[in-house]
C-alpha cells in the first residue's frame, strides 16, 4: 500500500469519518477557508487513482468511498515504519519512545495489561 500525501491522509481521514460522500461534505469538514475546493478535487482524483477510493455519479455530482479502511491504512503504514526506523523491531521502536520519555512506566505498565488480557 502506498504511503499518502499528507493532504491526501486529511483528505481520506475525512472521508473515513463521512463514508461516502461528495467533494462539499469533505470540505466542511477540512474548513473551505483552508483548502480550495479544485486542489481537493484533484486530491480526489489522485487517491482514486491509487485505488483508495472508488466513485460513482448521481446526476452531476460524483460520490466517494473509500476501498482502504483507516485501521487497514494505519497497519500498513505503522508496518512500514517499524521496518524502516526500527530495523523491523516493535522493542527496540517502544525503547526509542521510553529513552525519549516519550511513555512513563505507568503507560508501560498499562501496555504490558493490554498485552497479557490479549493472551488469555
Amino acid at each position: 500500500m502506498q504511503k499518502l500525501t499528507a493532504q491526501e491522509e486529511q483528505a481520506m481521514k475525512a472521508i473515513w469519518q463521512l463514508g461516502e460522500t461528495h467533494i462539499r461534505a469533505i470540505l466542511e469538514v477540512l474548513g473551505e477557508e483552508e483548502t480550495p475546493y479544485t486542489t481537493l478535487a484533484s486530491t480526489i482524483k489522485n487517491l482514486e487513482k491509487k485505488g483508495f477510493l472508488s466513485s460513482r455519479k448521481i446526476g452531476n455530482v460524483s460520490l466517494y468511498e473509500p476501498l482502504v479502511t483507516e485501521e487497514a491504512y494505519k497497519n500498513s503504514f505503522l508496518h512500514k515504519f517499524v521496518e524502516d526506523y526500527f530495523d523491523n523491531s516493535y522493542q527496540q521502536m517502544v525503547n526509542f519512545f521510553v529513552e525519549n520519555k516519550k511513555l512513563t512506566p505507568a503507560q508501560l505498565k498499562e501496555i504490558i495489561t493490554m498485552i497479557e488480557s490479549e493472551k488469555k
